[in-house]
């Protein structure tokens, strides 16, 4: 085994052992809005659940030059957002919302994604989702960074609504063969879901 201090390696070299080992990761596109009224979105990898009473999730938003990044900051003053589960059906789309615009300009229009209304919360999901969670925040966590400024906001959210489309439901379950997840893996590469076998717990 090859041991390595990280704390001697650079924010890129971290970020390619963490990336290339904490595999594959479930992509959380996210839609928030601006105090303009501009719907953003964004695709996000370090993404988890953190408890089920109530529902949280979990989305950390890495920042830029010490800089919140638009999701980050339109979910701090608008105290809400959506998590949509990517699946293959739509993955092109999200990946063109990657793109840093300026908070001005809209990713879910760029992408041609088709924004619907939430029912809980103002800001809108996307249609194209099988699943899309309208999520409240609560609690935003600045966290690390080398210097003065955090390098990343962790964004817990509670869920207020559950929208599942019917058809990847199986006796009022998801199923994963028919939800088609995308994971993430290192660098460009992405992940359909492949083998899938049980293991009873202990």
């Amino acid at each position: 085994m090859k041991a390595i201090n990280p704390m001697e390696l650079t924010e890129q070299e971290n970020y390619f052992f963490l990336t290339a080992s904490v595999i594959p990761r479930p992509v959380a596109f996210t839609t928030t809005l601006s105090n303009k009224g501009v719907l953003n979105g964004a695709p996000f990898s370090y993404f988890n659940i953190v408890a089920a009473d109530p529902p949280l999730l979990s989305i950390s938003v890495q920042r830029s030059g010490g800089e919140m990044k638009d999701t980050a900051r339109n979910a701090l003053e608008q105290g809400e957002f959506v998590v949509h589960i990517t699946d293959e059906s739509y993955i092109e789309k999200i990946n063109e919302t990657s793109i840093a615009f300026p908070p001005s300009r809209s990713e879910v229009e760029h992408s041609g994604l088709t924004p619907v209304e939430s029912t809980e919360i103002k800001t809108p999901g996307v249609k194209e989702a099988s699943i899309r969670m309208e999520c409240v925040v609560e609690r935003i966590i600045p966290l690390g960074g080398r210097e003065s400024a955090p390098a990343c906001d962790l964004i817990i959210g509670k869920v207020v609504k559950y929208h599942i489309r019917e058809t990847v439901l199986k006796e009022g379950r998801i199923d994963a063969n028919l939800l088609r997840p995308v994971s993430r893996l290192a660098g460009t590469q992405y992940e359909k879901l492949g083998k899938i076998f049980k293991l009873k717990r202990r």
